[in-house]
């Protein structure tokens, strides 16, 4: 069972649907009604009441897939992946002993993400920084939280990253990580009832350039180190989420390190239990 968040031609006003096929059933409308479905008590038991009472369906191709999120914040789970902290010490010669402390320490990486506003949708284009010359795309299973801390869903993320700002110190994390476009989510959001187990739950990435295929990897869910659960429990310690949120949880997949983003590349993530997210890639105004 999938949501997704869209507007129309006629209607610019934020709907919520349901999948169904090649069709989208409309559910309700308004900028948190995404929210005021996923976040109710029993989020399937209202989602089937309004697909009852609904009589209208849409073709997908007629519609705009919106990023599925209203107010939340998006916040990113670090060092989740062998591979990711790998990586990470390859690229930080003076932090890089960090990243192999945080992967095995008890307490995770947990960092600020993205605002909505820095969020963008299916099809809509991510952000290389102008002032980075080492920028790579982080597929990553999201988790979408409600403000009672209660995993109510999954979607794909992208954490679009700064390697090269990221790597000169780890104190610019933040500027590697944050800024317009950094993040992209969707195309929409699976219940967490309905998606596979977590060992069945395949990530694959592909990167095209000019029309052809520059790069493909592929990992499983089930290889993170951390479960959904504490990453969850860690991050609500002394944290309280109005909005409810949704969590990055690392990514296993990292290009190799003569590989960088460049305007007009195509990044397609998909995830099993979810669907395909595919963004063009834009490069920043630089300084």
């Amino acid at each position: 069972m999938r949501l997704i968040k869209f507007t129309t031609d006629s209607d610019s006003t934020p709907q919520v649907g349901l999948i169904e096929g090649e069709q989208v059933v409309p559910l309700a409308s308004g900028p948190q009604a995404l929210s005021a479905i996923l976040h109710a008590e029993d989020a399937l038991h209202k989602i089937q009441a309004r697909l009852a009472a609904s009589r209208q369906r849409l073709d997908l191709a007629s519609i705009q897939v919106n990023a599925p999120i209203d107010s939340q914040e998006v916040w990113g789970a670090g060092v989740t992946y062998e591979r990711s902290k790998l990586a990470r010490q390859e690229e930080s010669e003076q932090g890089g002993s960090f990243y192999d402390q945080v992967y095995r320490a008890a307490r995770p990486e947990l960092f600020f993400k993205a605002t909505p506003s820095r969020v963008v949708g299916h099809g809509q284009p991510i952000r290389v920084r102008g002032d980075s010359r080492w920028c790579v795309p982080e597929p990553e299973l999201a988790l979408v939280i409600s403000p009672g801390l209660k995993l109510v869903g999954f979607t794909i993320g992208n954490d679009v990253s700064a390697r090269d700002i990221e790597g000169e110190n780890p104190l610019y994390l933040p500027q590697a990580k944050v800024y317009d476009g950094c993040c992209a989510l969707g195309p929409g959001i699976t219940l967490a009832s309905f998606m596979p187990a977590v060992t069945d739950i395949e990530i694959r990435l592909e990167i095209d350039r000019g029309g052809t295929a520059i790069y493909a990897g592929d990992t499983s869910a089930g290889r993170m180190v951390r479960s959904f659960g504490e990453l969850i429990e860690w991050l609500g310690r002394d944290n309280h989420f109005p909005g409810g949120l949704i969590l990055l949880t690392g990514t296993g997949i990292v290009p190799p390190d003569d590989f960088s983003l460049q305007a007009g590349d195509l990044v397609r993530i998909t995830i099993d239990g979810i669907g395909t997210l595919e963004n063009p890639v834009v490069q920043g105004r630089g300084t």
